[in-house]
């Protein structure tokens, strides 16, 4: 195994920190968290985390090391899509390209899989995210198209990708 996901501890903040402050990694994420990433964003992050729903939000620190190089989560959908949940990700920029990625994708699938009663889980990486859309290939999942103008991102309208995994593929 080249990594480990685990629940978060507020000791991993400084770690988090340095891996989201970095506009390589939050270009390849959605808006909304703080550039530059601070400890105490992290701590914020991570206290949250560990308030939620365990049944709803699945949230894990990616370690290899013997550090915090990434988070991973999935969430729970509401509605008819009950049994759906989405999956993010990111890894610092020195893991990229290391196999790790695609090993955290499988072992979180497998964990929300077997502890849970959710059927699917989808992923809509940037259309651009070649890398990302290869972590999710190789861990299984299947590229269902192409969502047009999904997006905007850095004053960009931008493609998603839309991958998904169902329970019995694994």
């Amino acid at each position: 195994m080249i990594c480990k996901i685990r629940k978060w501890v507020l000791v991993d903040a400084a770690d988090l920190a340095a891996a989201l402050s970095n506009r390589k990694v939050q270009d390849n994420l959605r808006d909304g968290l703080p550039y530059p990433y601070t400890e105490q964003d992290g701590a914020d992050f991570i206290s949250a985390m560990l308030s939620v729903d365990e049944n709803e939000t699945f949230a894990f620190a990616i370690t290899a090391d013997g550090r915090v190089v990434g988070s991973i989560g999935v969430f729970r959908q509401g509605n008819i899509h009950r049994r759906t949940a989405e999956l993010g990700y990111y890894i610092a920029e020195g893991y990229w390209g290391k196999g790790i990625m695609t090993e955290a994708v499988k072992q979180v699938c497998g964990y929300v899989f077997e502890k849970s009663d959710i059927i699917r889980i989808y992923a809509e990486p940037f259309v651009y995210n070649t890398a990302s859309c290869r972590v999710l290939e190789k861990a299984g999942f299947q590229c269902e198209g192409t969502l047009r103008k999904n997006a905007v991102k850095n004053g960009k309208v931008i493609d998603m990708k839309m991958y998904s995994l169902l329970k019995e593929e694994i």
